[in-house]
């Protein structure tokens, strides 16, 4: 029987778009702008690795990582953020992102926080992953508003002080999915030190931080040490899906401080699922490479420019400054998916798919979300597609 705590999960929002477009054939040839799969090239040479140390299939990976990988990813972190960390105590490997962040909730969320249940904060629209793991812990999910008020990100600080006490654990996605906000080092000190008064860790979902158009984004691991406060405070999440265009080959790490890490490994001991071993070796390879990611950004920021172009007189279009969404305002989100597939065999996903009616109010109903994952070519016919039958 599925537990009562889910009975009210609405469908996923790919299976809900599904349901919206598919009883309708499309207008024009058909091009999927929805899922944020990248469709960029990823780096060949990784296929030479997998094929020299395929005997590792023969062999049971280890659970968090090889020495050799967890190496690469803390030396990927010191390159990036100027953070030195111990690969043997402050970093686990992951099967992507998803994972870790789901589990990351199972390992550290209390049963109880200030005698009351927990409450898990989330950025309202958010990655779903975030609110199963608040319900699948007992946890209260509370959406906060990530409105263009609020800068496209929570705005957690105005939260009433005793719901802050009862926070465990606070999800924050900077560069944000789906609107391209990011966290600059203001907002990092401002949540961190929020955390510290409220007595609550920061998951922090980075999955984004190697596509942006000018400035680095800082990251919240980064902030923290700055500041110089407790790692285990803060716990970032990473993978290779975006910055390097290997969704399949789902490598990802959280990095935290070494007790969120031994309490993540505790919790991966016994429901993890690890890399194959030449997956791993792969993994290592390409967390030390930084030209293809160059590469991958360059060709991101080519289509950043192309979407300014053609909705820079468009009211209410904001240019994002980092991901690979277009977060587009319009009167209805479901409607304005159902216009374009119908018309143009444009498929976009509506912005209140990725968002949690609070109050009678979605904070992404007024909006749709639109992938630039396509070559340049059909992503600029399907921006100008887009705009003639929306903003015409």
């Amino acid at each position: 029987m599925f537990p009562e705590r889910f009975s009210n999960l609405p469908a996923y929002p790919f299976a809900r778009l599904r349901a919206l477009l598919d009883p309708h054939a499309p207008g024009d040839a058909a091009l999927s702008m929805t899922i944020g799969e990248p469709t960029h090239a990823f780096p060949r040479w990784i296929l030479q690795i997998i094929q020299d140390h395929s005997a590792g299939f023969n062999s049971y990976p280890p659970n968090d990582g090889t020495p050799e990988l967890r190496s690469a990813m803390t030396t990927w972190i010191r390159q990036r953020y100027e953070v030195s960390l111990d690969p043997d105590k402050n970093v686990i490997a992951l099967n992507g992102t998803r994972e870790g962040l789901y589990n990351a909730a199972m390992a550290l969320c209390p049963e109880t926080k200030a005698g009351k249940q927990p409450v898990i904060l989330t950025p309202n629209p958010f990655y779903q992953v975030y609110m199963l793991a608040a319900l699948s812990v007992g946890a209260k999910p509370e959406f906060v508003p990530a409105t263009k008020e609020t800068g496209f990100l929570p705005d957690y600080a105005g939260l009433d002080p005793d719901l802050l006490d009862q926070a465990a654990l606070a999800y924050i996605c900077s560069p944000a999915n789906p609107q391209g906000a990011v966290a600059d080092r203001s907002y990092w000190q401002d949540l961190i030190r929020l955390a510290e008064k409220h007595d609550f860790r920061i998951l922090a979902d980075e999955c984004y931080s190697e596509i942006y158009r000018t400035a680095l984004p800082a990251g919240a691991l980064q902030v923290a040490h700055e500041m110089g406060a407790d790692l285990d405070r803060v716990m970032i999440f990473h993978s290779l899906s975006k910055r390097s265009n290997l969704p399949g080959l789902r490598s990802g790490f959280a990095a935290s401080g070494e007790k969120a890490i031994s309490q993540m490994k505790t919790m991966r001991a016994y429901s993890g699922a690890p890399l194959p071993l030449p997956l791993q070796k792969a993994a290592e390879a390409v967390w030390a490479d930084e030209k293809h990611v160059e590469e991958n950004r360059a060709l991101y920021v080519e289509k950043f420019v192309l979407a300014d172009d053609i909705f820079d007189d468009i009211p209410d279009y904001t240019s994002p400054d980092a991901g690979f969404f277009l977060w587009l305002a319009c009167q209805n989100g479901e409607e304005a998916a159902l216009k374009l597939w119908k018309e143009d065999g444009i498929r976009v996903l509506p912005g209140s798919y990725l968002s949690q009616d609070v109050n009678n109010q979605n904070p992404g109903h007024g909006y749709i979300r639109v992938a630039l994952v396509a070559p340049k070519d059909q992503i600029e016919i399907g921006l100008r597609k887009l705009r003639n039958c929306l903003y015409k």
